[in-house]
């Protein structure tokens, strides 16, 4: 190699050495400025919402009780409207009195959670039941939730169905839940039923399996909602060969918190022993030829619209404790139903309580 080859080899190598480290100190600058940015506008936010706190405060204050009197709302007008003169848009007598209602649901200010926008509060003070308001307020700070996720999970009784599912499979989950301890065993992650009012289908409307898969993928992230905690999409009818034998699993997920798979197999009819077998085969050949070594035990979901609960009772369902059977439905329930529901399951725990 000629010297003046060699020396401008040499002076290619040093710039793209320096140009590799000059990406690596503006990502780690990038980094650190992007985190100043979210730590500030956090900061910036969680004030307004404190702010609207003592506004709500000084109101309640003001009226001395006499919100529903003449004088209580047109003091809210006026103020309203000199807000508004000094200060814009976001003063109108509504705002008003959210805020009001928010002092009035958050009483101590220093439960509020400062990862919350204004916008989940707004959502949250619709939530009548103290308990079960602090419950959500806690909930989406812990999964993260967007002010849309939290107002379909509160608009689809999330909290009912969660604690009705529980009850209905053993009492001390509870306790977990609110501890709000990471999952630790397969019937800890299983909801029943599955609300699936964002399809947008009758209850009562026949249509195919195949149709219900695309619905769900369709609307994959609502049905990751539904799901729950730690829930990633794998892939949608998952072929396994075994000699000859073709297999396809309709749904596949993986759940990081329990490290397992989870397979769901959808059936639009009444479930039956045949179908019980059919996941138990499933998850079978997956923890054969599918699960790493890292992995726990796969779980399997039959997702059904009509639960037989004496099948599920003497099958293989009472024994397994990887494989599962829920019902779905397709329209929210009205709160008298969803309180039948409740007394059933207790009934039906309370049943198997004597027989053990």
């Amino acid at each position: 190699m000629k010297p003046a080859e060699k020396h401008g080899s040499s002076l290619s190598e040093r710039k793209a050495l320096e140009h590799a480290e000059l990406d690596g100190l503006y990502s780690q600058v990038r980094g650190i400025l992007e985190e100043a940015r979210a730590r500030t506008y956090h900061a910036v936010n969680f004030e307004m919402v404190k702010a609207y706190w003592e506004v709500g405060k000084s109101i309640v204050e003001a009226q001395g009780g006499e919100e529903r009197s003449t004088y209580g709302r047109e003091l809210v007008k006026e103020l309203s409207a000199r807000l508004t003169r000094d200060y814009g848009k976001g003063f109108d007598p509504t705002n008003l009195w959210h805020m009001r209602n928010f002092y009035l649901a958050f009483p101590i200010l220093d439960a509020l959670r400062p990862q919350l926008s204004w916008t989940h509060y707004r959502q949250l003070i619709k939530v009548k039941d103290a308990n079960k308001r602090l419950w959500y307020m806690n909930e989406c700070v812990d999964s993260n939730w967007s002010t849309r996720q939290l107002e379909r999970q509160i608009n689809s009784f999330y909290y009912e169905r969660l604690l009705a599912t529980q009850e209905s499979k053993r009492p001390e989950v509870i306790a977990e839940v609110f501890e709000k301890e990471p999952p630790k065993r397969p019937e800890d992650i299983i909801r029943d039923p599955y609300v699936l009012e964002f399809l947008g289908i009758n209850q009562d409307a026949q249509f195919r399996e195949s149709e219900l898969e695309q619905a769900l993928i369709g609307n994959l992230q609502e049905f990751l909602l539904e799901l729950g905690r730690g829930f990633a999409f794998v892939a949608r009818q998952k072929h396994i060969d075994l000699d000859g034998d073709h297999f396809y699993i309709d749904l596949v997920f993986y759940n990081y918190l329990l490290n397992c798979f989870v397979l769901i197999d959808l059936k639009t009819g009444k479930l039956t022993h045949q179908d019980i077998g059919q996941m138990d085969t499933y998850v079978r050949l997956y923890n054969k030829f599918q699960r790493g070594s890292n992995d726990n035990p796969t779980i399997g979901i039959v997702l059904c619209s009509e639960k037989n609960e004496t099948v599920a009772r003497y099958s293989l369902l009472a024994d397994d404790k990887n494989i599962f059977a829920s019902k779905y439905e397709t329209t929210i329930p009205k709160p008298e139903e969803l309180e039948a529901y409740i007394q059933e399951e207790r009934r039906r725990f309370e049943e198997r309580q004597q027989d053990e």
